[in-house]
């Protein structure tokens, strides 16, 4: 199965296009940009959800659902926020279609004109912040910890399946509190909420920061972010927390009434991931077998392939793996037993390989008269033969091995892709040739991101909070800088 699709160094993109649809991961949709999320792919999705939302409930937030629709006269109250999701909008204008006259299609009807058109949400702040007008009076409504698991419409003119197309499923928090300290400290703790998700279950190394000015989200005072570092050398986005300030409760008119009977605007945060972390998986870890899957987010944790030659030899295996079942699925180990007749265990081998399975047990009847079992890893290829109640015991360990092996490896790719830069010829030099995290001073100015941008289509990834505060002089104009930020490419 592996032998037919790009490698890494060969033809990146490709290679990350053929995994995902040769491990049923995706597919394309017959509505252009937009993606089929298969089975398989939506139970890795299914298992972030999990992680998330438990993560989320246990800071205090609530689950809520607001409409898919938004008035356009909503959008129009908060000018930058509008002004960033404008060329992205998807507008229902009517609401009924009618049979053609030649009676062999259907059409708009053009007497079923919406008196107000409709934008298909891009992003919630606006219905959301409609309702919260409602909802809050009082310092004692706030905080107001709400969290909406959608699907988001903004339409992409070059999509990429899970990283970049027209519909995709997100979760988005939105918060009200009563001071500008609350808000802000929402902001940086869902931040580091989405770190801990992204390096303890996704086992992908990030770096936390602030966004540019040129590159906050439309309508925040403050962007925040994680970025993650792909194999090919680029960044990708993986999280942002904004710091929205009173922007939209004023635009919505939200006030309470605080202690001293004084009436406040209240103060905002949102926050949000999508299926775009699908594809940040694929490329963090995946090799040129196919996908490597941490295991803590792998659907199947565990297969067991039999080899036989006689239903005999199956029926006595298959005895030997209803324990060894029992046992991993004990431990909360999710397991397969793959006795289909219609593939040979070779096929076999090779599709949950490819698939990323975290580790694979082989029994045939030569372990059954030696009470063993093989054992084999992705993320290594190794084979090991193990007394078969003895493996089993080791499969736990073996999986928080896989899962630390796949962080301590990405971090170590990335470290040794991280270059620090003095001077804009070298920048342009290493970014060419290497890629990667490039640091670099930077005079704070809009004017020079944009030339930065445009003479190497290198962006600013994140002002790191973490950083060494050591300053310099900016590597294109020579004017200060407060500290190195982060460059690269980026999805």
């Amino acid at each position: 199965m592996a032998k037919d699709f790009a490698t890494r160094e060969g033809d990146f993109p490709k290679w990350y296009n053929d995994i995902v649809i040769k491990a049923d991961l995706a597919e394309n949709s017959a509505v252009r940009g937009c993606m089929v999320i298969k089975p398989y792919g939506y139970s890795i999705w299914e298992k972030m959800q999990a992680a998330l939302d438990k993560m989320f409930k246990d800071t205090g937030h609530l689950n809520a659902y607001f409409p898919l629709l938004i008035p356009k006269s909503f959008l129009s109250k908060e000018a930058a926020h509008i002004k960033g999701f404008a060329k992205e909008c998807a507008v229902v204008t009517h609401y009924r279609l009618k049979t053609s006259d030649d009676g062999k299609g259907v059409v708009v009807d053009p007497t079923a004109k919406l008196e107000e058109e409709l934008i298909i949400r891009p992003t919630s702040e606006t219905i959301i912040w409609h309702s919260y007008k409602k909802w809050i009076n009082s310092y004692r409504d706030l905080p107001l910890l709400i969290n909406q698991w959608a699907n988001i419409v903004r339409w992409e003119m070059r999509t990429r399946l899970f990283l970049r197309t027209t519909e995709f499923l997100w979760q988005e928090g939105h918060t009200a509190h009563a001071t500008e300290a609350e808000a802000l400290e929402e902001t940086k703790k869902m931040l580091d909420v989405y770190t801990e998700f992204a390096e303890t279950w996704m086992a992908m190394p990030v770096l936390k920061g602030l966004k540019s000015e040129n590159e906050r989200f439309a309508g925040a005072i403050d962007t925040y972010c994680i970025e993650a570092l792909m194999q090919d050398g680029k960044s990708l986005q993986a999280g942002t927390s904004h710091f929205l300030g009173q922007n939209f409760a004023k635009a919505f008119d939200v006030k309470f009434t605080d202690k001293s009977g004084k009436q406040k605007f209240v103060w905002a945060s949102s926050w949000g991931v999508s299926t775009r972390l699908i594809g940040a998986l694929v490329m963090a870890h995946s090799d040129d077998n196919g996908l490597v899957l941490p295991p803590k987010l792998a659907p199947i944790q565990v297969v067991i392939i039999p080899i036989y030659t006689e239903k005999e030899q199956l029926d006595s295996i298959s005895e030997r793996v209803q324990i060894i079942t029992d046992s991993l699925r004990e431990k909360g180990i999710s397991v397969k037993y793959d006795d289909r007749d219609t593939h040979k265990p070779g096929w076999k081998f090779n599709e949950y390989e490819f698939k990323g399975v975290p580790i694979r047990i082989a029994i045939g009847p030569r372990d059954m008269e030696a009470g063993t079992i093989e054992l084999a890893r992705r993320d290594t290829l190794e084979k090991n033969t193990y007394e078969w109640e003895e493996g089993v015991e080791k499969i736990p360990g073996i999986l928080d091995d896989i899962q630390s092996n796949l962080y301590k490896r990405a971090l170590k790719k990335r470290e040794e892709n991280t270059h620090e830069i003095e001077t804009y010829d070298e920048f342009k030099k290493v970014l060419k040739e290497k890629g990667g995290f490039l640091m670099a001073h930077w005079d704070g100015t809009t004017e020079t991101e944009l030339k930065i941008k445009g003479d190497t289509k290198a962006t600013i990834r994140c002002i790191p909070m973490e950083g060494d505060g050591k300053e310099g002089k900016c590597m294109v104009t020579g004017k200060p800088s407060k500290q190195k930020v982060v460059f690269a490419k980026a999805y």
